[in-house]
C-alpha cells in the first residue's frame, strides 16, 4: 500500500545544516538551546522566542540562509523527493523560518510548506515571530499533521531527526528517524524505523 503523504523535517534531515545555527553566527549559547531542544531536554517553546530575540535576524540575513538551504542538500534528497512526488503528497514541516525554506521548496518542487513566518520592519530589522504558528511549541508537528490529516484520507509517514518530529509519530501511521546528518539517541530508540541514506525511505513509502 502505498503511502499518500510524507512530511519531511527540514534542518537535519533535507538539508545538513540548522537555520537558527547559521544565523547565530556560532554562538554557543544559542547552538546549546537549539541541541538541548532538538533532544527533546528542554521544551521548544522555551528556546523558540529566546534564540530568535538573542540572534534578531534581518531580513537580507533570512535571504542568505535562504541561498545556503538550497546549496546544503542531504545526498539523495532531491531525487528522494522527486521520486515521491510522483505517488506521495509531500509536506515540509519546520519550525525553521518561512522566508528562508521557500527558496528550498521552491528547488524541491514542493508546493506544501508549513514553517514559521518573521516579520520585518520597513528597514528590513527583525520585529517578531508568528506567534500563533503551532511549530513554535511543543507537539505542534503533531498537530500540524492531525489538521492536514482530518481533511483526507490515506496513510501518512514522517520522516525527521529531532525530539520535535518524533512528537508527530502517534499522528502517522510510520515514523522514520533519519540520523544522516545528526544521531539522537532518543529518536533512534522510539523510530518505527531509521535510517541513515534518505533514499531508504522510498522502498517504504512506495
Amino acid at each position: 500500500m502505498t503511502y499518500r503523504f510524507a512530511f519531511f523535517d527540514v534542518d537535519s534531515t533535507l538539508v545538513t545544516i540548522e537555520g537558527i545555527d547559521m544565523l547565530a553566527d556560532g554562538n554557543p549559547e544559542i547552538l546549546k538551546l537549539t541541541d538541548a531542544a532538538m533532544n527533546g531536554e528542554i521544551p521548544l517553546d522555551q528556546v523558540y522566542a529566546r534564540r530568535l530575540e538573542m540572534i534578531r535576524p534581518s531580513k537580507d540575513r533570512v535571504e542568505q540562509l535562504g541561498a545556503t538551504y538550497v546549496q546544503s542538500l542531504v545526498d539523495g534528497a532531491a531525487e528522494t523527493i522527486a521520486k515521491l512526488q510522483e505517488k506521495v503528497i509531500v509536506h515540509l514541516v519546520t519550525a525553521g523560518i518561512e522566508q528562508a525554506i521557500v527558496p528550498l521548496a521552491n528547488a524541491l518542487h514542493v508546493k506544501n510548506i508549513h514553517a514559521v513566518k518573521l516579520t520585518f520592519d520597513t528597514n528590513g530589522n527583525y520585529k517578531d515571530f508568528d506567534r500563533r504558528s503551532f511549530l513554535t511549541r511543543t507537539g505542534g508537528k503533531e498537530l500540524l499533521v492531525r489538521d492536514i490529516r482530518a481533511r483526507s484520507h490515506g496513510k501518512a509517514a514522517f520522516i525527521g531527526d529531532g525530539v520535535s518530529d518524533l512528537e508527530a509519530k502517534p499522528a502517522v501511521d510510520l515514523f522514520i528517524g533519519f540520523g544522516g546528518v545528526v544521531v539522537r539517541p532518543r529518536v533512534k530508540e522510539n523510530a518505527d524505523l531509521y535510517v541513515t541514506d534518505l533514499r531508504d525511505v522510498l522502498q517504504h513509502l512506495l
